[in-house]
């Protein structure tokens, strides 16, 4: 998500820095976004000259305090975790200018929450991208409890400058997007736990009979299957229903690394470099 978000902001004109601490995942994100910027040229949807002048713009740091010291808004994109997001904002807010704002791509935390730890509550706001974040149009722009109407108009109209269609949202577990596709994966999980279609036939049936894109095995596997549970065990903490318990297979599944597409096997086996998937011999 954060290569995807700086690669949006650095072809819009924006002077970017993205920052890893390690060298070695900022090389692959440096390497993804040439690719991805590649495929635009190929299409003739970017031309060269404008590739290299996105690149121009983008830099890479393993040093938050030198990369933030002048920044006027920050995307913080770390993984699903409420202490890591907390620890990441207190050190944001200590080094951030008074005027910056402070967001989170967080899919389903609570934006309240992780302001708590800044003493500029009324500049921290969530900024949820859709992946993959070149192609998806959708940010929700989520207000925390002390989230200003200042912040709050910045923050659309920034998304707006940046091609996409930002929809605001109220600060509850997993916001909108999440609220509802959440649940539908632990359901298609479930359905797939009690035996009543297999992992192709379940994905087939909301492809063919919805018109999903993709069915919500393979999504999962795409979204990280890590993920989905974060995001089940966020709304089951938050909201306290039994309807959002996260399936005993997929906490199965992440406790076993089986973890999608980044693992090379969730419910499908993937290959790096390929789009061939197949179901995973455990549910063949």
């Amino acid at each position: 998500m954060g290569n995807g978000i700086a690669h949006v902001f650095a072809q819009k004109g924006h002077s970017v820095t993205l920052v890893d601490m390690s060298s070695e995942a900022l090389s692959r994100a440096t390497a993804t976004i040439e690719k991805n910027l590649g495929r635009l040229v190929s299409k003739e949807r970017l031309t060269e000259d404008e590739k290299s002048e996105t690149l121009a713009r983008l830099n890479t740091s393993t040093d938050m305090s030198a990369s933030v010291e002048n920044a006027d808004l920050v995307v913080e994109a770390a993984t699903e975790n409420l202490d890591l997001k907390l620890k990441i904002f207190r050190e944001l807010d200590a080094l951030a200018p008074p005027h910056c704002i402070l967001s989170t791509n967080t899919s389903s935390i609570s934006i309240t929450e992780i302001a708590s730890a800044t003493n500029r509550p009324d500049k921290v706001i969530g900024m949820h991208f859709m992946n993959p974040v070149p192609i998806m149009k959708l940010v929700e722009i989520i207000r925390g409890y002390a989230t200003s109407d200042a912040t709050c108009s910045e923050t659309m109209a920034l998304s707006c400058a940046l091609g996409k269609s930002p929809v605001e949202v109220n600060d509850y577990p997993g916001f909108v997007a999440n609220r509802i596709l959440m649940p539908m994966i632990n359901e298609a999980i479930i359905t797939l736990n009690e035996g009543v279609a297999g992992v192709s036939e379940i994905d087939t049936v909301m492809k063919l009979g919805m018109a999903h894109p993709m069915g919500p095995l393979q999504l999962a596997d795409f979204i990280g299957l890590d993920i989905c549970l974060s995001i089940m065990r966020v709304l089951h903490d938050g909201l306290g229903s039994s309807k959002y318990m996260p399936c005993p297979l997929l906490v199965n599944m992440v406790m076993a690394g089986k973890l999608g597409a980044k693992s090379g096997e969730g419910f499908y086996l993937h290959t790096r470099g390929s789009k061939e998937m197949t179901v995973s011999p455990f549910f063949a």
